[in-house]
Parts: C-alpha cells; sequence; structure tokens
C-alpha cells in the first residue's frame, strides 16, 4: 500500500506596531485566522482550505485600555538609589502586563506550532527508514525481484516522505512571530537614535550587573564607601529572540541572576526560556540613569575617568587612617548607572565604565520613551 503524507497547514503569528504622532496601536493578526477575546479566556481560531483547527490559550484575555501616562523621577547623581539587599526579579509568570498578553500568546503560539511540527518530522524520518529497510529486504529475500511494483511502490513512497520531511523543514523555519514596525519619521529618527547610542553602550570595556546593595557603617569599616555593592560583569549587544523575527534586532542585556532582557519597540521581553518568559509595556518602565562615584579595588577600564583617590582605610573626616601600616591608596571612579524597575516586579541595575555613552544612552531612550505618553 502507498504512503501517503497529508500535509498540514500551519498558521504563524504577526504582530504589527504602528508608531505615529496620534499615538501608538498594536494589531496582531494571523494569516488565516483571527485571535478572540472572551471572559473565558483568549482563543485563536484557524479557518484554512483543507484545516481548520482551534487553539484554547489558558491565559486572561488583555482588556482595551488607553496607554498609560509616565514620568521619569529625578535622581541624585552623586547617591543613585540602590536596592538594599539582593535584586531579584519577581516570579516571571507574574510579571507580564495585562495589555502584552496578546503578543505573549502569539509567541507562545509560534512556539506549539514548532513543538508540532518538530514531532510530524520525527514520525516521518522514521517511517522512512522503515519504507528504505522494507526496499532492502525485498531485494534480499527476492521477491522484490519478482514483483517488480514493490520496489516501485517503495521508491515513490520515499521520494513523498523526502519532500514531506523537506516540507516539514520549511516549515519549522518560519514558526516565529514576524515583527512588522511602522514608524512616523520623527519617532523613527529617536528610535535610530537610541539603536546607535545602544551600539556605543554596548561597547563599554566593562558592564556589570549589580547583584546586590546594602549600606554600611563607614566608621566601623573605616572605609569611604557608604555603600557595599556585589557585581558581576556581563555583556550588552543586538540580539533577537528564537520566535520573534523583526527589521530590528533587540537590544539585549545580559542579566547575571535571572531573565535577559530584549529591547523591542513598545516592549521589553524577560526571557529566561521558550517557556519561561514575560512581556512588559516599555511605558510601564520607570527608567533611571545617572553616575555614581565608585571606590574601584579592582584595576580600572581604558574608557573610565578617575575623579578622586581616597585610602583603603579611612579616618571619619576622610583622610588616611596611619594606624594601617599598608595603608594604600585607592582611585574613586566615575561610571554610568542604569535602573530599570516596574511595579510589577522588574528591578535590574546595571554599571558602565563609559559614564559618556551611559548618558548619551539614558537621553536616548527618554526621548523615545517620551513618545508613549
Amino acid at each position: 500500500m502507498a504512503w501517503s503524507y497529508r500535509k498540514r497547514i500551519k498558521v504563524i503569528p504577526g504582530v504589527h506596531l504602528n508608531f505615529s504622532k496620534k499615538g501608538i496601536s498594536t494589531s496582531i493578526g494571523i494569516k488565516g485566522a483571527s485571535i478572540n477575546f472572551s471572559g473565558s479566556g483568549t482563543a485563536v481560531s484557524t479557518n484554512v482550505s483543507g484545516f481548520s483547527n482551534r487553539y484554547k490559550l489558558h491565559t486572561n484575555p488583555p482588556q482595551p485600555a488607553p496607554v498609560p501616562a509616565f514620568t521619569v523621577p529625578e535622581v541624585p547623581v552623586d547617591e543613585p538609589d540602590f536596592s538594599d539587599g539582593n535584586i531579584f526579579s519577581a516570579d516571571i509568570h507574574e510579571i507580564t502586563s495585562q495589555n502584552m498578553q496578546g503578543i505573549k500568546e502569539a509567541i507562545i503560539l509560534a512556539q506549539q506550532q514548532k513543538n508540532e511540527l518538530s514531532a510530524d518530522l520525527n514520525k516521518i524520518k522514521k517511517t522512512l527508514s522503515v519504507t528504505k529497510t522494507k526496499k532492502i529486504l525485498s531485494y534480499v529475500l527476492l521477491y522484490g525481484l519478482i514483483n517488480k511494483k514493490i520496489p516501485q511502490n517503495s521508491d515513490r513512497d520515499i521520494k513523498a516522505q523526502e519532500n514531506a520531511i523537506s516540507q516539514t523543514k520549511d516549515l519549522i523555519d518560519k514558526c516565529y512571530v514576524n515583527l512588522d514596525i511602522d514608524f512616523d519619521p520623527e519617532i523613527r529618527r529617536k528610535f535610530e537614535n537610541l539603536y546607535e547610542a545602544f551600539r556605543q553602550l554596548a561597547a563599554s570595556h566593562k558592564i556589570w550587573d549589580i547583584t546586590s546593595a546594602h549600606f554600611q557603617d563607614r566608621v566601623a569599616a573605616r572605609s569611604s564607601a557608604s555603600t557595599v555593592v556585589n557585581r558581576r560583569e556581563v555583556h550588552f549587544a543586538l540580539k533577537s529572540l528564537p520566535y520573534i523575527q523583526s527589521d530590528y534586532q533587540a537590544l539585549y542585556l545580559k542579566n547575571a541572576n535571572g531573565p535577559d532582557l530584549y529591547i523591542y519597540p513598545a516592549f521589553i521581553v524577560m526571557y529566561t526560556n521558550e517557556t519561561s518568559f514575560a512581556i512588559i509595556g516599555i511605558n510601564e518602565v520607570n527608567f533611571q540613569c545617572t553616575h555614581t562615584r565608585f571606590t574601584e579595588t579592582s584595576p580600572v577600564p581604558a574608557d573610565s575617568k578617575v575623579i578622586g583617590q581616597t585610602w583603603a582605610k579611612v579616618n571619619k573626616n576622610g583622610t588616611r587612617d596611619k594606624r594601617f601600616k599598608n595603608n594604600y591608596q585607592i582611585p574613586i571612579v566615575r561610571y554610568g548607572h542604569i535602573r530599570l524597575t516596574t511595579r510589577t516586579g522588574l528591578p535590574e541595575e546595571y554599571e558602565l565604565s563609559n559614564y559618556e555613552s551611559t548618558e548619551k544612552f539614558g537621553q536616548a531612550f527618554k526621548e523615545f520613551q517620551s513618545e508613549f505618553r
């Protein structure tokens, strides 16, 4: 009996963002499909010629709401407002913004499609292996030489199965959310300024993720530093998530002790893996950019500026404590400092060796974020 393969038609979700002076609109559409929001959840229905299906997504549906306004508070330039203690995000499944649920569901659907197609691919490969084995056995056991139709049918099935494998691989490669972005000229200029500023920021000689910070008694510690900071070196880059395709790569911020950050126009993805991620509206992020005076006990990066000197052990008035024989000088360096927080549980702080690049990025981020008011 000839083997037959019924090609399954998959639907690929898409997200369209329209940036204009009238506001920012987001639409989620799937070719041959529709997304319906109701009190019982969100359902994605497909009705393509020759194939129909319905996916039930068990998440709370987004409610239509205007984009909320935001303000960026002023922060003292000499002493950033460090969190006291360890800096961790809340449970990632609780962080997604309500009006970003639709985009998250589109990504989940793309993941489901890829997983289903991957399972199909494995089944076809196994079937192909069995068909080839049967053809070989037909010759070994001679019945294939007697009945010529047997190897001919096997050849036909092998060709169909190989075509099916090729088609399925092509569909797997297309399992992503297609992010289409339309900018008004002025907004495009602001975003491209942000993009270029981030390139320069990512080139900083040192980037640290601040994992914890707490205040210390300077008198008891005989130190000039009022805050003890634990930090881990990380990197920034332009990088895309595997399930999002866009003309613009995301601004990628490595997180040393939690989900990484991917900044796209209009939203930020906090990503650990394909089953653990959250999406936050960029208008909901409280973004602070300032500088900090850091007592540097490690080698000073080449792109940093030394703005003063202190001692390993100091008196109350900041002078050298002569009671310690091996008391040595320590440089005070000006570093850039970035802090991102949200009400839903994002606390992330970075320190960067290049203050000028940090300041430029901070200004570009605030100018672009202002378009969400």
